[in-house]
């Protein structure tokens, strides 16, 4: 099947069924005498990721209530209370399932033509595009929506076993979204991040005859049990796709842009460049 999340708004949403959510985690893994990270060697995450459950600042996958019950005594507790679990503040409706299998993937492969994706944004560059979005939001909702935005970036220093690549339009940078001094903090930033044993970075350059993502952008997954999920979004909504089928299509399309974009070192060579003109 393909599986449609489609929803219009970022709104701030309560996150007191989180906390509660955690704080009942938390007092199972103690009474069973286990430390965070004991608990998350057995669950499949790290102890930083369990500590962010706990705390109500991180959604738990759809599958961890299933899997802590196993671990801290199968009371039944947790599956009951994940069904009533208020989703992360500032992130899109359509969003948050997607979100949720983010958090734990082993695999994730972005290609966009549009932003910077999340994951590789400064706090800036965001502020830009939150700022810029129609119709307006408020001060407490950019706020919720860069607080939610920061708490996602974490999986790139919490999941140095998971495999990130991206594509990324050249255009993208020498648009100069928010002006010079934002695009200059957001090259060096991106560079940065490049440099991660567990991040490649890839560039499509503006000038190429072939191109075989020109339906637009698109997001993959390899979940924990090696299952692969897609992800496409659009102006107002978002596609999760978990139909074998149709995540194949994607993938092939995603290997092609991989060997038509430049390589990861070029792509380098390339950002250092347009950071020299800024």
């Amino acid at each position: 099947m393909v599986d449609g999340v489609v929803g219009t708004g970022g709104e701030p949403e309560s996150s007191d069924s989180l906390r509660t959510f955690g704080a009942v985690v938390q007092a199972l893994r103690e009474h069973a005498g286990l430390s965070r990270e004991e608990f998350g060697d057995r669950v499949g995450l790290s102890k930083h990721t369990v500590a962010s459950v706990e705390l109500g600042r991180r959604m738990p996958d759809p599958t961890f209530a299933e899997r802590a019950e196993g671990v801290l005594g199968n009371t039944g507790a947790l599956e009951r209370a994940a069904q009533h679990l208020a989703r992360q503040p500032g992130l899109a409706a359509w969003f948050r399932r997607w979100a949720r299998l983010e958090a734990t993937a082993i695999t994730l492969y972005t290609y966009e033509c549009r932003v910077i994706p999340g994951l590789l944004q400064t706090e800036a560059y965001a502020r830009t595009l939150f700022t810029n979005q129609l119709p307006p939001l408020n001060d407490e909702q950019i706020e919720a929506q860069w607080v939610a935005r920061a708490e996602r970036q974490r999986l790139l220093g919490e999941r140095p076993n998971t495999a990130f690549a991206f594509v990324l339009e050249e255009h993208l940078f020498r648009r100069r979204t928010g002006g010079v001094e934002v695009t200059r903090e957001l090259v060096d930033h991106v560079l940065e991040i490049a440099e991660l044993r567990n991040v490649e970075i890839q560039i499509m350059p503006t000038v190429r005859e072939t191109h075989s993502g020109l339906d637009g952008p698109m997001q993959l997954l390899e979940s924990p049990e090696n299952k692969w999920f897609a992800y496409c979004e659009g102006q107002r909504g978002g596609l999760l796709i978990s139909d074998p089928k149709e995540v194949s299509v994607l993938q092939r399309r995603y290997a092609s842009m991989r060997s038509q974009a430049l390589t990861p070192e070029d792509s380098v060579g390339l950002l250092q460049r347009m950071r020299g003109e800024l």
